[in-house]
């Protein structure tokens, strides 16, 4: 999936929280935000290994999420906000297909890792691969939440982010073309 799409799912996620607790909503919008992109953050290492945490994301996910609920706070809801972000995207990768450059040709049984019991986990190809037409219509449907719950800075970035995804799903299957198979990517 894209990178948007993994934020915009962090983002719909905490959306309910936020328009019950409106003066949390900054510290869950920008956990969120981060917490959906930090997985990525692999991708010149062993990516969807080194920062995916499927298994143990839940963990501290929930560990997260009971702390904030015991003690609200900026902090908090901003920490677990990042951590259910970040467990989700790890584990909504093994919806899509693998994380080579070109997932449609289904060259690996490699979704994402599991730590826990030291294996891949085989993508289930409900979202062919990142760009593809399903992903953007999951990524717009997933901004939709934070649309309707969140307000000025975020809203401009979520446009932004449905424009990109958009975009890049309609040049999708031409960007291997455009800057060949770049294997530091896979």
């Amino acid at each position: 999936m894209m990178a948007t799409t993994h934020v915009f799912a962090a983002l719909a996620v905490v959306a309910p929280v936020a328009y019950a607790a409106p003066e949390l909503a900054t510290p869950l919008a920008v956990g969120a935000l981060l917490g959906g992109l930090a997985p990525d953050f692999d991708l010149p290492l062993e990516h969807r290994r080194t920062f995916h945490f499927p298994i143990l994301g839940l963990a501290a996910a929930a560990l997260a999420v009971a702390v904030a609920a015991i003690a609200p706070s900026s902090l908090t809801a901003g920490v677990a906000a990042f951590a259910v972000g970040a467990w989700l995207h790890a584990a909504s990768d093994a919806l899509g297909g693998g994380p080579e450059m070109d997932p449609w040709n289904g060259r690996t049984e490699r979704a994402v890792y599991d730590h826990v019991h030291g294996r891949w986990i085989r993508p289930r190809r409900w979202i062919r691969y990142d760009g593809a037409p399903e992903d953007a219509a999951l990524a717009v449907a997933l901004a939709v939440p934070a649309l309707v719950v969140f307000d000025g800075w975020l809203t401009a970035l979520v446009l932004g982010g449905v424009a990109i995804s958009v975009g890049y799903a309609l040049v999708r299957r031409r960007v291997v073309d455009w800057t060949g198979e770049w294997d530091w990517l896979e």
